[in-house]
């Protein structure tokens, strides 16, 4: 006879995937191993922890785009990273570059060669 089986509820297990958390995460708060976990998913969800976690994980995704965009309404800054990451906006930045050199670049430029000229 050996071991009871350690009850694992399925309910908290889809929630702490929604929650991104990993299966070491998910085995220490069921207080087992990651290998019990594993042979979980495989006799009841009838697929491995990766498969169960990326099915399962979908739905704290949803709630964190949700949670974003309601922040955005009230944050330039993430607005603007929203925008980036999911719109392609990007900031645009205009170099122009000029001929002229600068007043203290020829003046540099002067005292060089003049130095240059004293040590020759």
């Amino acid at each position: 006879m050996g071991r009871p089986r350690i009850e694992i509820d399925e309910e908290n297990f889809k929630k702490l995937c929604g929650l991104q958390c990993t299966l070491s995460e998910v085995a220490s708060f069921f207080k087992c191993s990651e290998d019990t976990i594993e042979r979980w998913c495989v006799r009841e969800l009838k697929m491995t922890f990766a498969e169960a976690f990326k099915k399962y994980s979908a739905t704290g995704k949803i709630s964190l785009r949700r949670w974003q965009y309601r922040m955005a309404e009230n944050s330039v800054t993430m607005a603007i990273w929203l925008g980036k990451q999911w719109l392609g906006q990007k900031d645009v930045v205009d170099v122009a570059v000029s001929d002229d050199t600068d007043e203290t670049v020829k003046e540099m430029e002067k005292y060089f060669a003049d130095k240059k000229a004293r040590n020759t």
